[in-house]
């Protein structure tokens, strides 16, 4: 059944509770042929309606008045009411109505008849309307009050029926059947990852994970039967799980199927997304042989969907290849929530009708784990290593220059314009990944903007710097260090926001530890060198370590590199683990 885009809007009520775009206002005029809401299932007459919509007269005269009222055992949300002659229950409305509560109800114009309809004026929760019908000079011989009762996003009613009321001297006539919607059957059991691999093509997060033993596991299988592909989904989920079929690793233009749980029920269907923003329910219907499974938070669901839907360009043809995206999230009254976690992406393009495979994906980006990864060595590595050779190793090498300098100065200088380097390339692939500017990152993308301006600063300043022997050179070094010392320590609590940032989504507990572990690594260093420096640390002719023929100068030296070397290594180990826990996401 072919309905209109208008429709949507009579699922005002679900939709706007978790704001998404939406017509809470009940202005559903597009769709007053089909009084069908657009959610892409299959209406079905079997589920029995708990709405009941009742006359006060079933024989009327023309000019006459008929109260119709909608009542319920349940609560609705949105609703339509027409009347239509018995005799062309699918053609125009009419007659007109008088509305007599307005805060809740209000007139439509249905076809070319002014007040031909009623609907509702906000998202609010009812158990009943009232409203009075006028009958027009030259009506039918009998009509019937048609409504189409919302209760969730995806569960409704079409044109439940009232008694037919006939015009005076007419024949009684029998009421019409009305429609309502069905999630699918009932699983008999979880699914199993057996075939994956072998009949079926699986993505399953973490690897390997099987849903049939392991709550938390994220699958989605799918294989070709005759000319139509099977689909499996299942997660843990607190109102939905989701996949979506795209040309490329970005959220927008994407074909996305939804097990969302309503109650007790898991409701399937077909929707689009342009972008970041709330799915385009599907405008037929295409999905068949569904059937669903809720138990212990995990959503399982399963459906047949035909390789190809020539009649609804917003399904893909299932003979292509694409990324795919599995998400999950809350769901409220069946209407879904934004996704609780960064959504697992294929790693590849994946070809749905093609050979059985295994695959794996990412919930974070390529660009974001670069990102991570550049700030991590530069502001962790780099800029900590520059300020160790800055402070403790003027001395060494007094007689050795490099390209003209000392060499502590060309190392600390290079490190430096390295980590300025590596800030400013790691600081612009988010924008690449986000398109833009990103409002649901909190204080980390501000914190970085500042961090990145110090960064920069610091050489600009540099180029400045009064000759060493000059009269205020110590306002250059005062404001050096001070601006470097500022911009490791906002880096610092950057890269803490950052790890739990859900575009990474590191395990917070193993990043936050290795994190610390890299900062008390390189507080003790500069610890141990600072009493060294101070001289509480001595290797002289008293010392143990003095041996005959050396100078205790060279010990002390040799003392201080091998603390370098040894915060080197021990820095790079922190370093390779947080860049494995990041290659792992």
């Amino acid at each position: 059944m072919s309905v209109g885009l208008g429709s949507v809007l009579l699922l005002v009520a679900a939709a706007c509770i978790v704001g998404v775009e939406c017509y809470p206002n009940g202005q559903v005029t597009m769709a007053c042929a089909s009084m069908m809401p657009n959610h892409g299932q299959t209406a079905s007459s079997n589920s029995p309606s708990p709405y009941a919509v009742t006359v006060d007269k079933t024989t009327f005269s023309p000019g006459d008045k008929i109260k119709v009222t909608l009542t319920s055992s349940a609560t609705f949300m949105g609703f339509l009411i027409q009347a239509r002659a018995t005799t062309q229950l699918s053609g125009n409305p009419v007659g007109t109505f008088t509305l007599l509560n307005p805060s809740q109800s209000q007139l439509l114009n249905c076809g070319s008849t002014q007040g031909s309809a009623v609907s509702q004026t906000s998202p609010a929760q009812l158990r009943q309307i009232q409203v009075t019908w006028n009958a027009p000079k030259a009506a039918p011989s009998a009509v019937q009050f048609l409504v189409t009762v919302v209760q969730s996003f995806y569960v409704f009613w079409v044109k439940v029926p009232s008694q037919v009321a006939s015009l005076t001297g007419a024949s009684p006539q029998t009421p019409a059947p009305g429609m309502t919607v069905t999630p699918g059957s009932m699983l008999p059991a979880p699914f199993s990852a057996a075939g994956c691999g072998s009949t079926m093509s699986c993505l399953r997060y973490p690897v390997g994970c099987d849903p049939q033993s392991d709550p938390q596991c994220f699958y989605l299988s799918f294989a070709s039967n005759g000319q139509a592909v099977q689909f499996q989904l299942s997660g843990p989920a607190p109102g939905y799980v989701s996949f979506a079929l795209s040309l490329d690793q970005w959220m927008g233009n994407d074909d996305v199927y939804l097990c969302v749980q309503n109650g007790n029920l898991v409701e399937i269907s077909a929707a689009y997304a342009k972008g970041r923003t709330y799915p385009e329910p599907a405008s037929m219907p295409v999905l068949s042989n569904m059937a669903w499974r809720l138990s212990n938070g995990v959503v399982q669901c399963s459906f047949l969907r035909n390789i190809s839907i020539p009649a609804d360009q917003t399904r893909f043809n299932l003979n292509e290849s694409y990324y795919i995206f599995i998400a999950n999230g809350g769901a409220d009254f069946g209407a879904i929530s934004k996704h609780d976690l960064q959504p697992l992406v294929s790693n590849g393009l994946k070809s749905i009708t093609g050979l059985p495979e295994n695959f794996s994906g990412s919930r974070s980006s390529l660009l974001i784990k670069f990102h991570g990864a550049l700030m991590l060595i530069a502001w962790l590595t780099m800029v900590t290593t520059g300020i160790i050779v800055a402070r403790f190793f003027k001395a060494e090498w007094p007689s050795n220059t490099l390209f003209g300098q000392k060499v502590w100065f060309q190392v600390h200088r290079g490190l430096m314009t390295l980590t300025v380097l590596l800030s400013c390339i790691g600081f612009i692939l988010p924008f690449i990944y986000r398109k833009g500017w990103s409002d649901d990152a909190g204080a980390h993308p501000y914190l970085g903007c500042i961090v990145l301006a110090l960064a920069i600063l610091q050489p600009v300043g540099a180029t400045c710097r009064p000759h060493p022997n000059a009269p205020r050179r110590y306002i250059f070094n005062w404001l050096h260090f001070g601006g470097g010392i500022t911009a490791q320590i906002l880096a610092v609590a950057t890269i803490f926001l950052g790890v739990q940032q859900q575009t990474l989504l590191l395990p917070t507990a193993s990043s936050n530890g290795v994190l610390a572990g890299i900062i008390c690594w390189a507080a003790l260093t500069g610890l141990v060198l600072e009493v060294h420096r101070r001289g509480l640390i001595k290797f002289g002719r008293e010392s143990p370590m003095y041996e005959a023929g050396s100078s205790s100068e060279s010990k002390e030296s040799l003392f201080k590199k091998l603390v370098l070397i040894g915060f080197l290594a021990g820095n790079m180990a922190f370093i390779i683990t947080l860049l494995y826990l990041i290659s792992c996401v």
